[in-house]
């Protein structure tokens, strides 16, 4: 594994207690400029992932929780007028950081989302004829609660797009939770962090470093026939788009390179296509009554579709 990834593993896991696999996607998220939906259940450390990553590289951290009363303003910023000479002057929102964290981003209004939309999509913000550029990296992590949807406002598939991966973090093992009530004895894990192992300039140089991976056109058409495998299937209504087979040959070079290899392999694209593809598709009735969820369908296809040979 490269050196660098290794060292943010070990930072953060002085936060999350086990979760390597989550942390490790959250990375590759990362590395290839995507943005992160945390799906789960309340109080499994969503937040303190995104908090714990933030500080590990240095980068600037801001968190907004997000309720139907939250303005676009409250994300993008705000201009006012200057008293002494009438220019307007730009007042930032909460977007203007490295790593964002949208809590409950289903609470917020549609008006908010499509707001987020632009700034996820582009990384920059156009406000009152001017643009702002966000700052590199830049990183939205969202998270929602599945089970709790009295008050909240469905995700729209376009937005769902946008989003590079969907993971759920999970329950802990009797052990790990364990080791977490010994982690939070005495005070916050993430005081548990004093320093930064990386910083922006040094992240933004691995994502120029995940370009030079090497794809065989075998793992190429592997990653086409999956995708096009969703959108010919009987059980949905709407497969993986254009978007979603980009991500995914990002995702796996990505892949590659954390794990310290030039070229990527079938397993790349086996162990990231669920959480890189499924939150892209939207089931038929036909499919939610067969197998009840998208990524049970990648799966299904996964089992089904032939490995390239040599890849």
């Amino acid at each position: 594994m490269q050196q660098e990834i290794q060292k943010l593993l070990q930072s953060t896991g002085k936060v999350i207690v086990g979760k390597e696999e989550t942390v490790l996607q959250t990375i590759i998220a990362m590395l290839c400029g995507g943005h992160v939906l945390l799906e789960d259940v309340p109080g499994v450390g969503k937040t303190q992932l995104a908090a714990a990553l933030s500080k590990s590289i240095g980068g600037e951290f801001h968190r907004i929780q997000l309720t139907p009363d939250i303005m676009p303003s409250d994300i993008t910023g705000y201009s006012v007028v200057n008293q002494q000479d009438g220019s307007l002057e730009y007042r930032p929102g909460a977007a203007i950081c490295n790593f964002l964290l949208a809590d409950e981003i289903n609470r917020a209004s549609p008006k908010v989302q499509s707001a987020l939309l632009e700034i996820m999509e582009e990384h920059q913000i156009s406000l009152d004829g001017q643009t702002h550029v966000l700052p590199s990296p830049f990183m939205v992590i969202a998270t929602q609660n599945p089970v709790e949807t009295y008050g909240t406002y469905h995700l729209p598939e376009a937005q769902m797009d946008r989003f590079f991966m969907k993971i759920s973090m999970g329950y802990p093992t009797l052990q790990e939770e364990i080791a977490i009530l010994d982690r939070n004895g005495e005070h916050s894990p993430i005081q548990n962090i004093t320093e930064p192992v990386l910083t922006t300039d040094e992240v933004t140089a691995l994502q120029q470093r995940v370009n030079d991976v090497q794809v065989s056109d075998g793992v190429r058409e592997y990653i086409i026939s999956l995708v096009h495998a969703t959108r010919e299937s009987d059980l949905t209504a709407l497969g993986v788009s254009p978007r979603g087979s980009i991500a995914c040959f990002k995702a796996v070079r990505a892949s590659a390179f954390v794990h310290g290899r030039n070229f990527v392999t079938p397993d790349d694209v086996r162990e990231l296509a669920v959480p890189v593809l499924a939150h892209r598709i939207l089931l038929s009735p036909k499919g939610r009554n067969q197998l009840g969820s998208p990524e049970a369908l990648v799966r299904q296809i996964l089992d089904t579709l032939p490995v390239p040979a040599g890849a």
